[in-house]
């Protein structure tokens, strides 16, 4: 496999779109209700250590991704184990991606075309996007992060007029713990998701650029989404928020300008698509690189093909309805993938701290 090395600014890039991607259209931490803003702060102070630790782990084994770190630590069979494990994961986290923009594309914009339609369409897009490898994602990333980052806050300064600071009070009038319920929903969706770059990513300019890759493309990714969040809240209330599927693009419909600046859901589609198309392609690569490891190939791009009609034949039987995939997401999303994003990592980072003081004695 050749080297496929990014540069700090694309990975940060490429971080950032990942975070805003598909989480753009809802309210993330929304148990927290009107202290939505606490719940991010929180979040993002737990998911810091976690980021530290998927550094670390790039920066013990440099040239390795998460895949080789594994069969390092855990020997050939275990680590084998381990990796369809995190393959499956990242199968069914692509999956259900492609499931949620299938059901956006289809009840926003295209009611009467069928959800299958949408999703084949992105996922061949995104397979092409990886056979191009992950350098060209890189630049493609650096290129197009601004565009939905500054149309969001165009849209945001346009929307002030319509907030009411009665939304986001009064501060913690429930308790703190639909604050802690908030945290742990915006860390596990999509915080700590970054978890899949030590898949995806084994190539960086310097031993510390994983560090400043994750740290800062989580901090303005992370600050993006809940000044999004926030906005949400304050313009259309929390009780909206609760009730209908996309949030953000019932506020979006609020924007108006005379006829200057109408359709404002234009800019949360196109930062959907934008979002959308790395975060699955980072996933669609993830899954290719586990499989060709488990069997022992080296080039990952002759099989981007049949797993991409794979994932989209799982995403077309996964949920039987919109109302089931909510569900889904809210009830058993964050339980049922915590081990692959904080547990085992951690167990991997020990391992992996004892296998170098090891080496070095």
């Amino acid at each position: 496999m050749n080297k496929e090395v990014i540069s700090d600014k694309q990975g940060i890039s490429i971080v950032i779109l990942f975070i805003i991607g598909s989480t753009s259209i809802f309210v993330m931490g929304l148990e927290a209700k009107q202290d939505v803003w606490l719940a991010f702060i929180l979040a993002i102070l737990m998911v810091l250590p976690m980021l530290i630790i998927y550094s670390r782990l790039h920066y013990i084994f440099p040239h390795k991704d998460l895949f080789d770190i594994l069969e390092i630590c855990f020997g050939k069979f275990i680590g084998k184990i381990m990796i369809l494990l995190y393959t499956w994961f990242v199968f069914f986290f692509a999956s259900d991606i492609l499931v949620n923009y299938g059901q956006f594309i289809r009840i926003v914009n295209l009611q009467n075309t069928p959800q299958i339609i949408p999703i084949i369409s992105l996922c061949i897009l995104c397979a092409w996007g990886i056979k191009e490898g992950i350098e060209i994602l890189g630049k493609w990333a650096e290129f197009f992060v601004l565009i939905p980052i500054i149309s969001f806050f165009i849209m945001i300064i346009l929307l002030i007029p319509d907030m009411n600071i009665d939304n986001i009070t009064p501060i913690l009038g429930e308790g703190f713990k639909p604050v802690l319920k908030g945290a742990f929903s915006a860390f596990t969706f999509p915080l700590v998701q970054i978890v899949v770059f030590t898949m995806g990513f084994f190539s960086f300019k310097t031993k510390k650029s994983p560090y400043k890759i994750y740290i800062i493309g989580l901090l303005i990714g992370g600050i993006f989404v809940s000044i999004l969040s926030i906005t949400n809240i304050l313009v259309i209330g929390v009780n909206t928020a609760t009730n209908v599927y996309y949030p953000t693009h019932a506020t979006a419909s609020k924007v108006e300008l005379g006829n200057l600046f109408q359709g404002a859901e234009v800019i949360v589609f196109l930062t959907f698509i934008l979002g959308g198309f790395i975060k699955i392609s980072i996933l669609l690569l993830c899954i290719c690189k586990g499989i060709t490891k488990v069997f022992g190939y080296k080039d990952y791009r002759f099989i981007i093909t049949p797993i991409s009609l794979l994932v989209i034949n799982l995403s077309y039987f996964q949920y039987d309805s919109i109302l089931y995939y909510y569900e889904f997401n809210t009830d058993i999303w964050p339980y049922y993938h915590f081990p692959f994003q904080v547990i085992f990592p951690i167990i991997i980072w020990i391992t992996a701290e004892i296998k170098k003081k090891d080496q070095l004695n």
